[in-house]
């Protein structure tokens, strides 16, 4: 994984956080590609989209979650579909929220 932009993360931290402190990291990441893109800066967008992916491929690379690869993968897909797709999944940006939200709330529960 060259280019890893959370490389701190990858060497051994981000494995000992919970699938919910993950996916929150994650939502933390598309919430701000929403944010850019509602306020037309596709940099800045783009930017915090590589950092969802590259946290997205840390939890593919978690053994934890193997059986919930094919769900992570999905995710992964319909982001690019909606990013910079023809967004065939038919997302909004309230969907978005409402699914990361959850994780957030998930996370938060369980300190």
């Amino acid at each position: 994984m060259n280019g890893v932009k959370h490389e701190e993360l990858r060497e051994g931290r981000w494995f000992t956080l919970s699938l919910a402190e993950q996916m929150s990291h994650v939502g933390s990441e598309v919430f701000r590609a929403l944010s850019w893109k509602k306020k037309g800066n596709d940099k800045y967008s783009s930017m915090a989209l590589e950092r969802a992916f590259d946290l997205l491929d840390l939890i593919i690379l978690d053994i934890r979650y193997r059986s919930r690869l094919k769900e992570i993968c999905r995710l992964r897909e319909v982001l690019c579909d909606y990013f910079f797709g023809d967004n065939e999944y038919k997302s909004t940006e309230e969907k978005w929220n409402s699914y990361f939200y959850a994780f957030n709330w998930a996370a938060r529960k369980n300190r």
